[in-house]
This record gives C-alpha cells, structure tokens and sequence, in this order.
C-alpha cells in the first residue's frame, strides 16, 4: 500500500482561509446592493391631528385649549416621527447585523469545512497507519513463518547429518576391520614379494657381474686392439716420414700427400673418439641415424663452433652429438701442424651415428 504524504501547514489552511474571504466578500456586497436599493424616505412631517371648532364667539379659556391641543399635536408629531426613525434605524442595525450574522454564519461554516477536512485527513492519516500497522504485522507474521521455516529446515537437516554421520561412521568401521585384514594379508604377500625380490635381485647382481666382468674383458681386447691399431698407425707414419726423408723430391711430395690424407683421416678418427668421451647417448637413439655436422676449429685445436648442417630427424640425438663435440675442448694433437694440413680443419663437415658416438 502505498503511503500517502502528509499535507504542510500551509496547504491545510488554504482552501479555508479562500472559502472565508469569498464569504466576507459576498456579505458586503450584499449589504452595498441592500442600501443602494433602499428608497430613499421624505423627511418625517409632523402630524397633526386637530379638529376645528366653529365658534361665534372665542372665550380666553377656549383660546388656552386650542393652544394647549396645538401643542399637544406637535409634541405627538415630533415623537411620531423620532419613532420613526428609531424604528429605520433598528432596520439598519438589524441588516448591518444580519449581515455580521452571515459573516460569522460563513467563517463558523469555513472553519467547519477546515475541522471536517482535518478531520478527514486525519482519518485518512489513520487508516493509511493502520494499513501499515496491518502490512507490518503481516510481514512480521511472514517472517515469523520464514523463520520457523528455516528452523524447521535446519533441524531436518541437522537430524539427516547426523543419521548420515551415523551411516559414515559404520561404513568407516566396517572399512577400518576391511583394511586391517587387507594389511594382513598384504603383509604376508609383501613378505612373499619381498623373499621373491631378494633372490631376483642376487639373480641380477650375479647377472651384472657376470656382464661387468665380461665387459671388461671385451673394453681390455677393445683398447688392446686400438692400441695395436694406434701403434701400427704411428709405425706406419714414422715409416713415411722416414721414406720421405731419405727418398728424391718427387718421391718425397708422393709421400707427403698420401701422409696427409693418412693424418686427416688420422684426425677424423681422434675427433670422434673424443666425441664419444663426452656423449651422453639420449632414449630415443637408435642405429641408423646420421646427422652431419658443421664443424669450426682454430690453428690450436680449439672447437670454436658446432652446428647442425643435416639433421637425423630426431632432435635430442642432433642436440647429444653437438653437446658431445664442443665438450672436446681443444685437440692438442693438432697443434704443430703444417698450415696446409690445417686448412680443412678451419670449417669442415663430419658425419656422426649412434655407432660413432658409442666407441
């Protein structure tokens, strides 16, 4: 319901106060159209009222009773007429106070107007109140309601906890008796696991071992081999450097060249040895892949850059093989050697493998 506003002061003497002066404002009119319509009145005459005699003769005493009867008759005009004009203006005063009368008729009825209105506001006033206190005690009673509602809610939903708490605490005992057997029985399978590793993992040790022995059988044939194949390269170019000093000149620059291709091919062989010192082989090796390498060296040995010319297609074992290469350093096999010789080493190409890498 919507509140209606109170009306100011001001506003609640309004209409009153116009109804009062219109009223006041009829009344003189009326009373100025009441006395321009007045006839106007001749001026009282003194009647006199006398009736005459006809005397032969006049005695003195006849003569002081005709005056005496004059006097009389004016005496009775002049109080004629004073009545009359008393009773014109007991009219006047009548009218003027009719008229007083109608102005206090027409405030008394203005001023009943105003009670009635304020009297109709504040009964207005009072049922817009009551539909309030009517609409408070409504919401007052709903929210009674949504209240004994919510608890109600709450006490259902504390006593479906609380059944659910009881469920949970059977279903955790029952788990807990469930996993106590289940240990149990996991702890005799573990004994059992563990006996089974246990002699798997002597298996193993013997079988690591036996590999262990094994390989450092074939690393002592494999480094024995090279150290044969590295004494028979170094006879072989200690032979050349002697036949190339002894021979004639045209002799000695065969030997000189074929020398150098026998060092170049000597120094391949070192680069990739020293490669695979350093090479971390990555999973995802395997045989057959090849990638070519770009390789850039100074006059000292020193590795001065390593890049990808050719990939394998596997990235991890591109990444191994340049890793591997820049590890080596500086070769300082190859300082000392003859500016000729060195120029292919200055930016040179090299491929690599899985193989390679792994000696």
């Amino acid at each position: 319901m919507q509140q209606q506003r109170e009306p100011t002061a001001s506003e609640s003497y309004f209409w009153p106060s116009v109804w009062a002066i219109g009223l006041h404002v009829l009344v003189f009119g009326m009373l100025f159209v009441s006395f321009a319509m007045t006839p106007e009145l001749p001026p009282a005459k003194p009647i006199v009222q006398a009736t005459l005699y006809q005397l032969k003769s006049k005695s003195r005493a006849t003569t002081q009773t005709n005056q005496k009867i004059a006097g009389e008759a004016v005496k009775s005009a002049a109080r004629q007429t004073e009545v009359e004009q008393m009773e014109q203006k007991k009219v006047e005063q009548e009218a003027v106070k009719a008229a007083e009368q109608k102005k206090e008729e027409a405030a008394q009825k203005a001023e009943e107007a105003k009670k009635a209105d304020e009297s109709k506001k504040s009964e207005e006033a009072k049922k817009a109140d009551e539909a309030k206190k009517a609409d408070e005690a409504k919401k007052t009673a709903e929210a009674k309601k949504a209240e004994e509602k919510q608890l109600a809610d709450i006490a259902k939903k504390k006593s479906e906890e609380e059944a659910k708490k009881a469920a949970e605490e059977e279903a955790k005992k029952a788990a807990a008796e469930e996993a106590k057997k289940k240990i149990v029985e996991d702890a005799k399978k573990k004994a059992a696991d563990d006996a089974k590793k246990k002699a798997e993992a002597e298996e193993a040790k013997k079988k690591v071992a036996d590999e262990a022995k094994k390989k450092a059988a074939a690393d002592a044939a494999k480094k024995k081999s090279q150290d044969a194949a590295r004494k028979s390269t170094e006879d072989k170019k200690a032979q050349a450097l002697a036949d190339l000093l002894s021979d004639t000149p045209q002799r000695q620059q065969a030997l000189a060249d074929e020398q150098g291709d026998e060092v170049a091919g000597s120094f391949d062989d070192l680069i990739r040895a020293r490669a695979a010192e350093g090479w971390a082989r990555p999973p995802s090796a395997r045989k057959g892949m090849t990638v070519v390498l770009q390789i850039g060296m100074l006059p000292d040995g020193t590795v001065t850059s390593v890049s990808v010319s050719k990939s394998s297609g596997d990235g991890p074992f591109d990444s191994s093989a340049v890793a591997a290469v820049k590890n080596i350093g500086r070769l300082t096999e190859m300082q000392g050697m003859k500016p000729s010789d060195f120029a292919p080493y200055r930016s040179f190409k090299m491929t690599f493998t899985p193989e390679d890498l792994a000696l």
